[in-house]
């Protein structure tokens, strides 16, 4: 039974492993709210995750330790339990869905693991995990389904309640749980007003469907870039503590995620992966009652593959109004492209991509179709752009598949 004692035992474990990560004030993300982020993005291995990977680790006996251990992972627990296995002199094998980011699969291995890419997502891994387990005897380190594991990611809540003690409402992603679970385990054993929240990607909504069903249930499949917390099935253990302490959980799409990492890099100067910044997200688009409030968004990890990041902030740029497409029907004769520059630039926007179409069936001899790329400040001045090129006469069309 997880108590409060074992995660003061496990940051007196951490005290020279995971770091002390800074509360920092985030007012220009939010000001409806006292807004501050926990930066786990900035632990060791860039994740809260090594928190509980070494803890869990640390209670294991000398006969234990001699076996070795084994997890799964999208990879930020991946990277906990090779660092923690390798300082303690531990065999590890990880196994990691194939889809895994390629720095979260590299950074595994350098940290001292074996690696094994299972085909599909994360919960083909765990399920090859445990028959790896089976056969070898290692010692299975669960990412998220473990009192050990809850008590070491619990640690972050003690540390919030000493960096803020008179926070008012922690918001907390969550995949599987573990992390949810002892953050308000350890937050409302201490302080039972202060509201704590989870947020999960809408494409992989398992613990939202549990904690609203009231019901431990499964998803058929996931769908989110946000890998850190793509879990189809919740912990058990998790979703009973998280009923009994968390106030709410909720949703952020895909195109909200996006925009909420483009924020922290803009305003903050923080690099988050998709699960860290999914309570930045709930923040942005008011998914949760914390206008006034001392609020934590607890971002959990900065482990983002660089083959998507530009990807993803074209996504949050395109969200928050800072970019997008126009398409005119233009009758093709000399001065249009002039005037319609004219037009954008006069406005402030900035046109950086310029594409002619003169071959559309569906476009008289005559005519073309105009596709510009633009920089804008944001939606309103887009609404802007497009009425002052329908007042002066161009013909604005849907984009075409």
């Amino acid at each position: 039974m997880l108590t409060l004692d074992k995660i003061y035992h496990a940051a007196f474990v951490l005290r020279d492993v995971a770091r002390r990560t800074d509360l920092i004030a985030a007012s220009r993300l939010n000001s409806a709210s006292d807004l501050y982020l926990k930066t786990e993005n900035l632990q060791v291995t860039g994740s809260f995750k090594v928190r509980g990977a070494y803890y869990k680790i640390s209670q294991l006996t000398a006969e234990e330790r001699a076996k070795g251990v084994i997890a799964c992972s999208a990879g930020n627990h991946a990277q906990g339990v090779a660092l923690a296995a390798t300082s303690m002199g531990i065999k590890s094998v990880v196994c990691m869905p194939d889809g895994a980011p390629l720095m979260k699969v590299e950074s595994t291995k350098r940290l001292g693991a074996q690696v094994e890419l299972v085909k599909g997502t994360y919960d083909d891994a765990h399920d090859h995990a445990v028959e790896l387990q089976k056969e070898t005897g290692m010692t299975f380190i669960h990412p998220y389904d473990d009192e050990l594991v809850i008590a070491g990611q619990g640690t972050i809540g003690l540390e919030i309640l000493d960096q803020l003690p008179d926070v008012e409402a922690v918001v907390v992603p969550v995949g599987g749980g573990g992390l949810l679970a002892g953050v308000a385990f350890a937050i409302k054993s201490l302080r039972p007003d202060v509201k704590i929240y989870g947020v999960q990607a809408a494409g992989a909504a398992s613990m939202y469907n549990a904690y609203r069903d009231h019901t431990y249930e499964t998803l058929d499949h996931v769908d989110t870039f946000a890998d850190g917390i793509a879990v189809k099935t919740p912990g058990e253990t998790t979703f009973k503590m998280i009923e009994q302490y968390v106030d709410g959980i909720v949703t952020v799409s895909e195109d909200e995620i996006a925009a909420a990492i483009l924020a922290l890099m803009e305003n903050q100067k923080l690099v988050a992966e998709g699960a860290g910044a999914t309570p930045v997200a709930a923040a942005l688009f008011g998914k949760l009652p914390i206008e006034g409030k001392k609020t934590v968004c607890l971002i959990s990890g900065g482990n983002i593959d660089v083959n998507i990041l530009s990807r993803v902030i074209t996504r949050g740029m395109i969200m928050s109004g800072r970019k997008t497409n126009l398409m005119i029907a233009l009758e093709d004769k000399p001065g249009q492209l002039t005037r319609v520059s004219e037009i954008i630039s006069g406005m402030g926007a900035n046109v950086v991509s310029v594409q002619y179409d003169l071959a559309d069936p569906n476009m008289t001899v005559t005519s073309c179709f105009l596709k510009l790329g633009l920089e804008t400040r944001d939606h309103t001045q887009i609404e802007q752009i497009k009425a002052k090129l329908t007042e002066e006469g161009f013909k604005l069309v849907s984009e075409r598949a």
